[in-house]
Parts: C-alpha cells; sequence; structure tokens
C-alpha cells in the first residue's frame, strides 16, 4: 500500500470534507494505522480488567467521526486532534461507566509531567483530570485546548499551535498556566 505524505493527507481530508467518498476510501488504511498505534499506546498499561481493546477505541472513534457533521478538515493536525477529543471522551465515558466515585472516595492527584497513557490511569484518575479540564475549558477554552490537545492527543508544540491557530510560544506559555491551574484545581479537590 502506497504511503500518503502529510500533504497528501490534507487534501485527502479536504476532498472527504467535500463529499467525495474516493478519498475517504483512500485516506482512511493510511489514518487508521496512526490512529491504531495510538489508540495501542494509550491501552498498553490498562491496570484494570482490559475491556477495550486498541481496534475498538479506533473503530468508535472513527464511527462517530463519519456519523457527525461533516468538518472542514484544515490539515492533517486537525484531524487528529478531533479524533483524540473522540478518543478522551470515550475513555472517560467507559471510565465513568465503570467506576462511579462513592460519597467520601478521596479525590485523586494526576501528574501532568508524566506523558499519559489514557487507559493506564486509573478510572478515577482519568475522571477528576476530565473534571478539571472542564472546569479550565469553561474559564479559558484555548488553554482547555492546549491541554487536551498535547497531553491528550499526544501533538507537539508547534502542531498544537497549528490546530489552535496561535504561535509555537503562545502554545507553552498556555501549557505552563494551564498546567499550574489544573495542578492547584486537582489539588483543592483532593483536599
Amino acid at each position: 500500500m502506497p504511503t500518503v505524505s502529510k500533504s497528501d493527507t490534507t487534501q485527502l481530508l479536504r476532498a472527504w470534507a467535500d463529499g467525495d467518498q474516493e478519498a475517504r476510501d483512500r485516506l482512511v488504511p493510511h489514518v487508521y494505522r496512526e490512529l491504531r498505534r495510538v489508540a495501542q499506546k494509550a491501552l498498553q498499561n490498562e491496570h484494570e480488567k482490559v475491556t477495550l481493546q486498541a481496534t475498538d477505541l479506533v473503530h468508535e472513534a472513527y464511527v462517530r467521526l463519519i456519523a457527525g457533521d461533516r468538518l472542514d478538515w484544515q490539515h492533517r493536525a486537525h484531524f487528529f486532534a478531533v479524533s483524540a477529543t473522540l478518543m478522551r471522551r470515550i475513555l472517560v465515558d467507559r471510565a465513568r461507566k465503570r467506576s462511579a466515585v462513592k460519597r467520601g472516595e478521596r479525590p485523586v492527584m494526576v501528574n501532568l509531567d508524566e506523558r499519559p497513557d489514557l487507559a493506564a490511569k486509573r478510572s478515577r484518575e482519568l475522571i477528576a483530570l476530565d473534571d478539571a479540564l472542564k472546569s479550565l475549558s469553561a474559564i479559558d477554552p484555548r488553554r482547555g485546548q492546549v491541554v487536551e490537545l498535547r497531553f491528550f492527543g499526544g501533538l507537539d508544540v508547534r502542531e498544537t499551535a497549528r490546530v489552535v491557530g496561535v504561535s509555537p510560544e503562545t502554545v507553552m506559555r498556555d501549557w505552563k498556566l494551564a498546567r499550574a491551574w489544573l495542578l492547584a484545581e486537582l489539588g483543592r479537590n483532593a483536599e
């Protein structure tokens, strides 16, 4: 199977957004492999009984992508950012179902300095981080998006800057401030 370059991927995404099903058919095998690698990494250190396989996570995200409204894909990083958001929602929804937090349980701390393996975090940690991220996004949507893209989506600073539409320096400032805010919020909830 021939490889698709980043610029070819962007062209295929735009054609797909315009309704070209052939472009989607050519694109899917290439982005699928990359999405599956991301999902495998996210699920590789699952501490709890594994109930979701990487293939299932990718398929569920893909179904949501094609079932939703047509998106105007700006570029490859935008596609993977939207995909990362969908995967985050899927994992958090599953974590919430598995682990209904009971009254009296102590909140948990999440280390934002580590590169995350989403499913390696216990359900409570993922839920606590998701709740804090929702609070941050309500106050400062851009910083919330930067955290989501970097932490959950695995995008680097340049890719995040491109998706958000700001400079890499702004992404780094947002990242530092958002991390500090999230750590304070998680610490406040842990008391």
